[in-house]
């Protein structure tokens, strides 16, 4: 096991009293301060020969004691990777080397105040003038050979390696990407393209763009929207973009004094725009739903004349009434409670139809990264803990033709992250014929590991366990590189 760091890494502590008590800082969600890579690790049971690839997990790592109260939010980028190949493994992590990143190594100390503080003293933000933080700690997504590590709020998509894990920088896509991203941008990887969107506090409240499979943006749109929101997701289908318009709204008195303050008006539906992949904001049709918010996309697809939507659907995305300090609101913002929800949108009537698929509070959905914008049949996510934090206590796997669900909780005191679906090689696309991979920290023994379950029987628990050098802090979005991407890696 070798480290890597250039200088030494100063692990983040609370900043003051009134953070000691914060969860998020402490135990499972404490950060490591070490770069590291490591060969031939550890396993239990036999890592499968037909997995071969990389499982990569973004999430806030603050290197530096944070400034004021920290969110979970405000952490610094880390990417922790395992490397599959013929049955081995090989652990690395890197910080994503932001221009915030730099700056504050630079200087050796925290530069910037959090969501939960007052912005209007801190260094530059987003492209948008919002002073937080531009951190890239969201998702990695993969695209024309590199991962895209993206932020929650919309900022730079960052370009890192996804074997090396080296920052290359802030990528504007040849020098046509003009502003900022949101963090889910979806790949299509029958086309090679790449949809995205971009918003912020000011008109146009809204932006859409296609990237071409070479990687240049050659489509971009204004969307009108009635005011500032809060967008976090979008889907595509073969011929559709759909993007939202959801009642959490930015404060705009805040706005207007720089801060980052959000208010669910649930007097506003939800809607739901749907236009053309390549068409422009005039030709956008809006569709209305009760009011609720949606982090993530599980999948949409084109039945006839419909345009059909899944999604995990969020009721009351707001602190609790009894939550009256900004710890306690954060802690309550953050227990998110999400069920998996359908939304079907007639091109033909305009009629939306919606409809509840399950009660169990389940997030981070994902698919078969081969058929997205197409029918799946399985989907995956991780179960919410009813815990005060949030955290990751199994795997559901949804069979949709059949309308069943399986699940694996991990245990008493070990979590999980996102898990995405690495088909066996040489799989059709679409299947259950593979694996789902996810780290899982068993905060008992301080420990974490990598564990690889066949998706087509996930009850039976984990084929393998692949026990890593260094606990991996709980964390936000993961992907799955696979072999045959690896290979045909760009400049």
């Amino acid at each position: 096991m070798t480290s890597t760091s250039e200088q030494p890494l100063m692990v983040a502590r609370t900043a003051d009293a009134a953070d000691e008590a914060n969860p998020y800082l402490l135990g499972v969600y404490a950060p490591v301060g070490e770069e590291i890579d490591a060969e031939d690790l550890q396993v239990i049971g036999e890592i499968p020969k037909d997995l071969n690839g990389v499982y990569l997990r973004n999430g806030p790592n603050p290197r530096f004691a944070p400034e004021g109260r920290y969110h979970w939010f405000d952490g610094d980028g880390m990417i922790h990777a395992v490397h599959l190949e013929n049955g081995r493994a090989r652990y690395r992590n890197r910080w994503v080397r932001t221009k915030a990143f730099e700056a504050e190594s630079a200087a050796g100390k925290a530069l910037w105040t959090g969501v939960m503080e007052n912005p209007k003293d801190n260094p530059f933000g987003n492209s948008h003038g919002l002073g937080l933080k531009d951190n890239a700690n969201t998702d990695v997504v993969f695209h024309r050979g590199r991962i895209l590590a993206t932020w929650y709020l919309c900022g730079s998509p960052y370009a890192v390696d996804p074997l090396s894990l080296e920052t290359l920088g802030a990528d504007d896509f040849l020098g046509t990407l003009a502003g900022d991203m949101m963090a889910h941008p979806k790949v299509d990887e029958t086309t090679g393209e790449l949809f995205w969107f971009d918003y912020g506090p000011r008109p146009p409240y809204l932006r859409y763009g296609v990237i071409s499979a070479d990687g240049r943006v050659v489509r971009t749109t204004d969307i009108e929207l009635p005011g500032p929101r809060l967008p976090h997701d979008m889907a595509i289908t073969e011929r559709y973009a759909v993007l939202m318009d959801l009642p959490l709204v930015q404060d705009l008195a805040a706005a207007k004094q720089g801060r980052h303050k959000l208010h669910f008006d649930r007097s506003l539906p939800s809607r739901f725009g749907v236009m053309p992949r390549y068409g422009d904001g005039s030709q956008i049709r809006w569709f209305e739903a009760s009011p609720c918010y949606i982090y993530h996309v599980v999948n949409a697809w084109e039945e006839g004349d419909e345009v059909v939507l899944d999604v995990c659907r969020v009721q009351r995305p707001q602190p609790r009434a009894d939550a009256h300090t900004p710890l306690a609101k954060m802690l309550s913002y953050l227990r998110l409670d999400a069920q998996l929800h359908r939304y079907r949108f007639d091109l033909r009537t305009g009629a939306c139809r919606e409809t509840p698929l399950d009660d169990d509070n389940t997030e981070f959905p994902t698919v078969d990264a081969r058929g997205v914008g197409r029918r799946n049949r399985y989907s995956y996510a991780v179960h919410i803990s009813p815990e005060s934090t949030l955290k990751f206590d199994g795997l559901v796997r949804r069979d949709d033709l059949a309308g069943t669900k399986t699940e694996y909780r991990f245990g008493p005191g070990r979590w999980g992250s996102e898990a995405p679906f690495a088909p066996r090689e040489g799989a059709a696309a679409g299947s259950a014929d593979g694996y789902l991979v996810t780290f899982v920290q068993d905060e008992r023994e301080g420990r974490s590991e990598l564990d690889i379950f066949d998706a087509a029987d996930l009850a039976a628990g984990p084929v393998a366990r692949v026990l890593l050098p260094q606990r991996v802090p709980l964390g936000f979005h993961a992907t799955w590189v696979r072999a045959d991407q690896l290979e045909n890696l760009r400049p």
